[in-house]
């Protein structure tokens, strides 16, 4: 059997075919623009397959209630000719077959959980560090959902006592998104982080950062595993230091061989690496087919 997917993200879509175990046949992506031209590529991709069922992991906020008449629906994105956008609604009218439907950030967390990094477990949180910071978690099995779709990269953090950046979040300036994705970097010190590879005090900031969000999501959630993804985790000289700042602000508060002398196996890279939301994305597809008999042809 065949299945779409789609890694809808702000700044490209991916599009994916697979069978639905791990496996992807064909893959394309292209640049997000508005919705008419992305999802005219999106249709004449998977208008070449004979496909069951199509998976979408979209940027966000958006609508993943599917009991509310505006599920599937991209609700109060900053990209404003994608806002109030009725993606599921839209691919069901071009395919008439089952959709899937959850986050970009959710479906790499069901990727890494059931092929990745975090696969044998029934719990993981995938946090994407990159132009946004978004994270997704599987827990007992099951995607995090309740009132929406988690959205972690806008809580609170102290500041660092030598940042006098405002912040680049539109909505709250100063949320984590606002201080440490990519953009807030690359405004603050004035160029890219791909370009500030040897500046320490750069690492040193956004461990600052980074770090208290997960001491946060470890308290509340405590997932098995934590896989760290985005572009500003490919910078590998983060990793020890989010070791070694965690530890500091847990404090030894709990006690688990993961939070101490095994923290560079708890708090890892994506085990599929760029392909954790592509992969994971095909699995909403697989999962919709599963799941609503009454839409397939």
């Amino acid at each position: 059997m065949l299945y779409g997917g789609i890694e809808a993200g702000g700044t490209k879509f991916v599009c994916a075919v697979g069978d639905g175990n791990g496996q992807i046949f064909e893959r394309v992506q292209f640049p997000t623009t508005t919705p008419k031209e992305t999802m005219k590529q999106v249709s004449e991709f998977f208008s070449q397959f004979n496909l069951r069922a199509i998976g979408i992991g979209s940027f966000g906020p958006c609508d993943v209630n599917s009991e509310s008449a505006t599920y599937g629906y991209i609700t109060s994105t900053p990209k404003l000719s994608w806002r109030g956008y009725p993606i599921v609604k839209k691919l069901e009218e071009s395919f008439n077959i089952p959709i899937g439907f959850s986050t970009d950030v959710n479906a790499a967390a069901l990727g890494e959980v059931t092929f990745g990094a975090a696969r044998g477990l029934d719990s993981c949180l995938y946090i994407t560090v990159g132009t946004g910071i978004g994270a997704g978690a599987v827990l007992g099995g099951k995607l995090l959902q309740g009132l929406s779709h988690p959205e972690m990269g806008h809580i609170t953090v102290r500041r660092h006592p030598k940042d006098t950046y405002p912040g680049i979040c539109p909505y709250h300036k100063d949320c984590l998104e606002g201080l440490a994705a990519g953009p807030a970097i690359k405004e603050r010190w004035g160029k890219p982080g791909i370009e500030l590879v040897n500046s320490s005090e750069v690492w040193e900031m956004e461990s600052y950062y980074l770090a208290q969000a997960l001491v946060h999501y470890i308290l509340i959630l405590s997932p098995k595993k934590i896989i760290l993804g985005g572009g500003i985790m490919k910078q590998k000289q983060l990793f020890p230091l989010i070791y070694r700042d965690v530890k500091k602000l847990l404090n030894k508060y709990i006690e688990l061989p993961q939070l101490s002398e095994e923290i560079e196996r708890y708090i890892i890279s994506p085990g599929l690496g760029d392909l954790a939301g592509i992969t994971g994305a095909l699995l909403l597809g697989r999962k919709a087919y599963e799941t609503q008999p009454e839409k397939q042809k």
